[in-house]
């Protein structure tokens, strides 16, 4: 039940040898007031559902544009009761509506989709904000928007069970995403085990020691390796 990842996937440059040794490496209220300010906004934290990490983005990022719901509404061809029901966290966003109302805000989508940051973060698929397409059947859901100033390097994963992947630390601020395609795996960090099926997503840092187990035949995940 172990197996083996190319996990070891940092390096400095991409031109080595071997990239995975680690010898060798490294989401109508007018504004006027000193209380109607972004400070009043919620703050998505791990209890909120999706609809409500969505809700509170979009107030939070419309009380720092200083708009009102009203105005927003009218800037992204919305209506005011869609646009209201979005920010109470009862509205079930289409993806053509969230690209207008970011470009409403003249802010990214990703903004309006950022999970709250965490050491490490674990998302079930069926748990994550996703967008469905009103026109075609296609559904987006942002896992990570990069931040500023930092490279990521994306590998795709095949490991089987056997032994287990053992990584030491790579250097210093170095961020893993991993999001299973097939099978299942097991990833240990931080003195924490956690077991991904198929469209789950894990983030963790990866200078800190940790363990990639595949648990099924067949097993495969893309990991996008950050650092700065």
């Amino acid at each position: 039940m172990t197996s083996r990842s190319t996990d070891d996937s940092l390096n400095d440059s991409l031109d080595c040898s071997d990239p995975f040794s680690p010898a060798e490496a490294t989401v109508e209220h007018t504004v006027g007031s000193a209380a109607d300010s972004a400070a009043d906004a919620p703050v998505p934290g791990p209890s909120l559902s999706p609809s409500q990490q969505i809700a509170a983005a979009l107030k939070r990022e419309r009380l720092r544009a200083g708009l009102s719901l009203s105005e927003v509404a009218r800037r992204a061809g919305v209506g005011k009761s869609t646009m209201s029901g979005l920010e109470t966290g009862s509205g079930n966003p289409s993806l053509e509506t969230m690209w207008a109302l970011a470009a409403a805000l003249d802010i990214p989508l990703a903004r309006l989709l950022d999970p709250p940051p965490h050491e490490v973060a674990f998302q079930h698929v069926g748990d994550m904000p996703s967008l469905p397409s009103t026109t075609a059947n296609y559904v987006a859901t942002l896992l990570s928007p990069s931040p500023a100033n930092a490279r990521r390097d994306i590998y795709f994963i095949q490991a089987e069970p056997g032994e287990p992947r053992e990584s030491q630390p790579h250097p210093q601020g170095t961020i893993e995403h991993v999001i299973l395609g097939r099978g299942a795996a097991r990833i240990e960090v931080l003195g924490k085990s956690y077991d991904l099926g198929v469209g789950d997503y894990l983030t963790h840092p990866g200078d800190q020691p940790h363990r990639f187990t595949a648990l099924e035949p067949g097993t495969n995940a893309v990991f996008v390796v950050e650092s700065s």
